[in-house]
């Protein structure tokens, strides 16, 4: 036995991603943002990974919190060293 509430209808998946930037990102990447201008860069999930992209996200954590000023994964170096550090990770 079941009731509708009027006005009230679930949401299909593809209207919440139509409604967020969720769908900018491919799947299987993540966006970040990086440096003082915050770039966003999309980087494979497997990054996650990586002892070096960990580093990166621990001191995302000591300046950050989970409080980020984007809204999203703030990176706390600059561009040409995230870009360094992640041109040597041979995985996607």
């Amino acid at each position: 036995m079941g009731f509708r509430l009027a006005g009230i209808r679930k949401a299909s998946l593809r209207a919440i991603q139509a409604s967020s930037k969720v769908v900018d990102v491919p799947k299987g990447y993540v966006a970040v943002y990086v440096g003082d201008q915050r770039k966003r860069f999309m980087i494979p999930v497997s990054y996650l990974n990586q002892p070096s992209f960990q580093d990166l996200l621990s001191e995302a954590e000591d300046e950050f919190g989970y409080d980020h000023p984007t809204g999203g994964l703030t990176i706390p170096c600059g561009e040409d060293v995230f870009s360094d550090i992640t041109s040597r990770f041979d995985c996607c």
